[in-house]
């Protein structure tokens, strides 16, 4: 063979060994990054349009796959998350009926599977959880999305981009309750024949994660979505791995072993070792209430006296010792920092006052069954923190049962309400006050009374209805921040929960792990995580 002119032959073994170095430098710089997450919940959030496991599903298996007409601006720790643009770009509500709201819709968006994001897709969304009569309709979807989807009567299209949305009342709200309805992809469910058993093998929604694969109860994966229509919010890792892991010290212990990477609600008491391991501790308040939703329809919590004793016989502060310091205490629904928060009593912790109350309402013991969770979204370390609560109830004159349940089942007592769980006189169920509709107005209001809302414990005031429907009917935020707050105020008062702690939220990270702004919100942004080796 001639050889090219001014070349030198190149021993073959040289060259193999280039080769390889070549193709192994191609490997590395191509090689997966992946983020690997315990989650608190016992087992993998549905992830077919309305998750449940509670706002943990939607924060994993909801905001990842899945789009809303609005969303969370989850981009910085120094401020309360508040709503933004999403699937729609813009809305308003019709000046001459306030029952109808106008969204325009951002165009050029496209389902995982390729299938259209417009007007019909939207509305075809509405009738899969409030049309009974549409072949989509999902009898499990509108039941888990009864607590954001109750006000809404029908969305109608106008033309490709815009919908017209119909509210059965006038509901200052409904942009906030656009940010958990997810649109998932009509052409997927079609595929499927309308059996979401079957689309559950291949869903589809419009996020920034596409689903991957799943291994029942053990594990389900994303991948990134490179098409993602925000660019700003396109994953900077290439795989999301979502690991159900209830107890808390075997997800500190994965963590610490290299089995994952994120870690959700470490338990106080591992934290310094997590620490000295060189893992990343966050932290930041958010709208969050662990406390006991009490029935108030019969004995003992019917009577305001018991109620008020129960919340002063909370020490709160043996509470945030018991937590390591990650939580504040809590004296009403909302955080302080909260823009309706207003200026409510506080039940201070005096357990003599607690006596007295008990003695004046006659209730000695003053016994109580209250459903509780081993694990699951927002319960922080539910076991100790309810013998501590049974522990200071105890001490006043309370007879304390506790009933520990898994977390849908939990969840299952709550949708279902206190008639369809006789046996239980309240629950420990963490209510999300991401807004002042879902904190306070569904909680409270007679309108909203269990079965058909998320008052459980069928609280009813005319001066709150009153006040409830004053906020509804109020567009200018300023003016009706100062409605809620009136409320808030009336509600502690009558101690419609015993309210306990507000959590600080805190999550342990691999050092590998670099991006992630933890936000003061129940729902996190996960696409800024980089790996780094």
């Amino acid at each position: 063979m001639r050889r090219l002119f001014g070349m030198k032959r190149i021993p073959a073994v040289l060259l193999t060994a280039a080769t390889l170095v070549s193709v192994m430098s191609s490997v590395q710089a191509r090689a997966e990054t992946v983020v690997r997450v315990a989650m608190t919940a016992a087992d993998i959030p549905d992830w077919t349009g309305v998750p449940d496991q509670g706002y943990e599903g939607y924060r994993f298996l909801g905001y990842t796959l899945y789009d809303g007409l609005t969303n969370w601006d989850l981009s910085s720790s120094d401020k309360a998350a508040d709503i933004v643009p999403a699937l729609a770009t813009a809305w308003h509500v019709d000046p001459g009926d306030h029952k109808k709201w106008i969204f325009d819709l951002r165009e050029g968006v496209k389902f995982h599977d390729g299938c259209a994001w417009n007007a019909d897709a939207a509305v075809w969304n509405f009738d899969r959880v409030n049309s009974k009569d549409s072949k989509q309709f999902n009898p499990k979807q509108f039941s888990m999305s009864r607590g954001f989807m109750d006000n809404v009567d029908h969305a109608q299209k106008i033309d490709d981009s815009h919908i017209a949305i119909y509210t059965k009342i006038v509901d200052s709200y409904l942009p906030y309750e656009m940010s958990t309805f997810f649109q998932v992809s009509p052409c997927a469910v079609q595929k499927a024949n309308y059996d979401y058993t079957a689309y559950a093998a291949a869903p589809a929604g419009t996020g920034p994660y596409k689903f991957d694969k799943v291994t029942p109860h053990e594990r389900i994966e994303l991948v990134k979505n490179a098409d993602y229509w925000n660019k700003d919010r396109v994953p900077k890792h290439d795989r999301l791995v979502l690991i159900p892991m209830p107890e808390a010290a075997t997800r500190a212990a994965a963590l610490l072993s290299g089995q994952v990477d994120f870690v959700e609600a470490p338990s106080p008491d591992t934290i310094p070792q997590l620490q000295s391991a060189g893992m990343t501790i966050t932290k930041v308040p958010y709208p969050h209430n662990w406390n006991y939703q009490i029935r108030l329809d019969r004995p003992p919590f019917n009577d305001l006296r018991v109620r008020q004793a129960a919340n002063y016989a909370i020490n709160r502060d043996d509470f945030i010792e018991l937590l390591g310091g990650y939580a504040t205490p809590g004296y009403g629904v909302f955080i302080e920092s909260q823009p309706y928060y207003g200026n409510p009593m506080k039940y201070e912790y005096d357990p003599e006052k607690a006596k007295e109350l008990l003695k004046q309402a006659g209730c000695s013991p003053c016994k109580m069954t209250i459903a509780i969770s081993t694990s699951g979204s927002g319960q922080m370390q539910p076991l100790p923190m309810n013998e501590l609560v049974k522990e200071q109830l105890e001490a006043v004159g309370f007879q304390v049962t506790l009933v520990p349940i898994d977390w849908n089942s939990l969840i299952d007592v709550f949708i279902g309400g206190p008639d369809k769980f006789p046996q239980y006189d309240g629950m420990n169920f963490s209510l999300a006050p991401i807004d002042a509709n879902q904190g306070l107005l569904k909680t409270t209001m007679t309108r909203y009374m269990s079965p058909h809302g998320s008052n459980w414990g069928k609280y009813s005031n005319p001066e709150i209805d009153k006040l409830g429907e004053q906020a509804l009917a109020t567009f200018d935020e300023a003016e009706r921040n100062k409605i809620i707050a009136k409320m808030h105020e009336i509600a502690v008062k009558d101690a419609f929960d015993i309210f306990i702690v507000h959590d600080l939220n805190p999550r342990a990270l691999s050092p590998k792990l670099k991006g992630f702004v933890q936000a003061q919100s129940w729902f996190q942004d996960l696409t800024p995580i980089q790996v780094v080796q």
